[in-house]
């Protein structure tokens, strides 16, 4: 078995480490105040949000789906600005590459670590849930991986967005125009039933609509329903985005 992408990893994991506490810091803080205002704050004013049969206090639900935005968000981050700054602006890329390792090699690195960052944050977020007492059930033990995966697909789709950049600019349109529309569309801030039926069907076809439909059950205490269509799903955009980005960033190391 090839494991020539392990040493880049360890070498990205070591750079990281000296920054630990200010990159844990700048990755937890934003979805923590997130939780806190519209959780504790909006939730004081709608109280409970009705899910099929039940009735589930609205900070419950919110944190349930933000830990899947904050996934999202953790493993793109790295794979669009970190990976761009180590392949284009420091050329770390190069570097490696005198060694023998390949791009492919360097490439599945980028991406395994991005999702191995994201759940590193997303377990401090979950930790801290766990603290002010929004959620006790043992059943998040298989959110872990399910969030390692959302990791592993929200970077194979940022890489694609790296290998096209030519500035740190051209992520904005990424911001903008897919990761925004997804957070309010996906079921994190509000049930997609309040939806109008053809954005209904567009929110279906986002993939973090699918990581959350996982991902919230378990907090309810309960299993989720359709799992494998999720898994599915959620499979498909993480092949399809990770053999777009290995075509382009090829390309782009030929030219």
């Amino acid at each position: 078995m090839r494991l020539r992408f392990w040493p880049v990893f360890l070498r990205n994991f070591l750079v990281w480490k000296k920054l630990l506490i200010p990159s844990l810091i700048a990755n937890i803080a934003e979805p923590l105040m997130w939780l806190v205002a519209f959780g504790y704050g909006l939730g004081a004013l709608v109280g409970e949000v009705r899910l099929g049969e039940v009735q589930v206090p609205y900070i419950v639900f919110l944190a349930s789906g933000s830990i899947c935005m904050s996934a999202m968000n953790a493993a793109t981050f790295e794979a669009l600005y970190s990976a761009f700054s180590r392949m284009h602006v420091q050329k770390t890329w190069d570097g490696i590459m005198n060694a023998p390792v390949r791009l492919d090699d360097v490439l599945l690195a980028e991406m395994l670590w991005a999702a191995f960052k994201s759940l590193f944050t997303v377990s401090a977020i979950l930790l801290v849930m766990m603290g002010l007492g929004i959620v006790q059930s043992w059943k998040l033990l298989l959110a872990w991986p399910i969030l390692l995966g959302v990791g592993v697909v929200f970077s194979c789709l940022a890489l694609i967005f790296n290998a096209l950049a030519k500035g740190y600019d051209f992520f904005t349109y990424y911001f903008t125009l897919f990761l925004t529309p997804m957070m309010f569309l996906s079921g994190v801030f509000f049930p997609l039933d309040n939806l109008p039926e053809m954005v209904r069907w567009l929110a279906y076809a986002l993939p973090l609509t699918h990581a959350v439909a996982l991902v919230r059950p378990l907090f309810l205490d309960q299993w989720p329903t359709q799992a494998w269509l999720h898994v599915g799903v959620l499979t498909l955009y993480g092949g399809v985005a990770w053999g777009i980005a290995l075509h382009l960033t090829r390309k782009r190391f030929r030219q």
